[in-house]
């Protein structure tokens, strides 16, 4: 910060280039900066808890009023998946703090995937006194919330709705136009919850599969058939990685007396090698 000031009938000039100062006349006033180490905490008296309150409970009660077929879709599976009541799944829907990003989806050209994750969060304790180090007595809680997939980390299960059409969603065309899988990353183990994924669940149902679209050929088509390939050939780099990650690399088993059992002669072990 720069000031300056001239005295009358003179030419004395001051000049201040002091970061956080300020010169009034001959006083010096110097303003410091807040500490980033210093940790606020904000007190909320009661009428502001009780006016938070009241806003939540209306903002539930909007957005109960906007649930609509595509909504209760959304709720069945998500509660036939997860073992959780409708009543359960709705009531944490409506009080998710991203609860737009179900609208987005639903939207013309919207948002292509919906993801929820149903895992432990760690929650204090109601009417828990803080301990003497300052620290607050916190329970890890099943909880199941809406998350855009790269803020919070991913410890449980991941269930999620993708749509194949730009076109708006509907109650009459979500059955058609959205579908919905589910994986587990339990204990973090991510890579082995999207092989099991893959190889247990989407690749059997790809290979029973009768109508590609445009391919008439259907499964005896190359396209179709190198596709396959490809899928199988990425599940077992996904196997392989995870095994490396976990440190473990298991050589398969080979029976070695199918190449030994007919060699007789010199020439037939050149050839063998």
């Amino acid at each position: 910060t720069e000031s300056k000031y001239h005295r009358h009938g003179g030419n004395l000039k001051t000049r201040s280039t002091e970061l956080g100062s300020a010169v009034t006349g001959s006083s010096l006033t110097t303003v410091l900066p807040a500490s980033p180490s210093v940790k606020k905490s904000i007190v909320l008296s009661s009428e502001s808890r009780k006016e938070l309150a009241k806003q939540a409970k209306v903002t539930k009660e909007e957005r109960r009023a906007q649930i609509d077929g595509r909504h209760r879709y959304l709720i069945s599976r998500l509660a036939d998946g997860i073992d959780l009541s409708e009543q359960q799944v709705e009531e944490t829907i409506i009080s998710d703090d991203k609860f737009q990003l179900i609208e987005q989806f639903f939207a013309p050209s919207g948002l292509k995937k919906l993801l929820f994750f149903y895992q432990d969060v760690w929650q204090q304790k109601l009417n828990a006194s803080p301990r003497p180090d300052g620290s607050t007595n916190n329970l890890p809680q099943k909880k199941l919330f809406i998350t855009l997939g790269s803020t919070e980390g991913f410890t449980g299960t991941c269930a999620f709705f993708l749509r194949t059409s730009d076109e708006v969603i509907t109650a009459s065309n979500i059955s058609q136009t959205v579908h919905f899988g589910m994986f587990d990353g339990i204990n973090g183990n991510i890579l082995q919850g999207l092989e099991f994924f893959l190889s247990q669940i989407m690749i059997p149902v790809l290979k029973s599969q009768q109508n590609w679209g445009a391919v008439k050929e259907g499964l005896k088509s190359s396209q179709i058939q190198e596709f396959l390939y490809s899928v199988d050939k990425f599940v077992g780099t996904l196997s392989s990685s995870r095994q490396n990650i976990e440190e473990k690399i298991q050589l398969t088993k080979v029976d070695i007396d199918i190449y030994v059992r007919n060699l007789q002669n010199p020439s037939d072990y050149i050839t063998a090698g």
